[in-house]
């Protein structure tokens, strides 16, 4: 198997606080994918909801991930004050949080 060339998956899992509405959650995540559009090193931006029979989703329920070209284009994504702004805002909301940062293999 061989590692992409500089491409970098960044994955969050989430659960939301039981008290946070359908509606926030839609407002989070529209804001989530907003941020392709204003900061360049995000190159691309999809999310879903747990659909799997397992049950092994250890109370995640929402799963975004965000392409990049590199892990330095990564940091600079996380320095940015959209960014910042927005994760605040995001945390505030949540139950609990898991970050994974990965380079996909062919």
């Amino acid at each position: 198997m061989e590692e992409a060339k500089g491409l970098v998956k960044h994955i969050v899992l989430a659960k939301f606080q039981d008290d946070v509405t359908p509606e926030k959650i839609e407002e989070l995540i529209n804001a989530f994918a907003n941020l392709v559009n204003l900061i360049p090193p995000m190159k691309s931006f999809h999310w879903g909801k747990d659909v799997s029979v397992e049950n092994l989703h250890q109370g995640f329920t929402h799963v975004f991930e965000s392409t990049f070209e590199s892990t330095e284009a990564i940091a600079e994504y996380l320095a940015h004050p959209a960014h910042v702004e927005f994760g605040n805002l995001l945390l505030s909301n949540l139950d609990k949080i898991l970050v994974i940062d990965y380079k996909p293999t062919s």
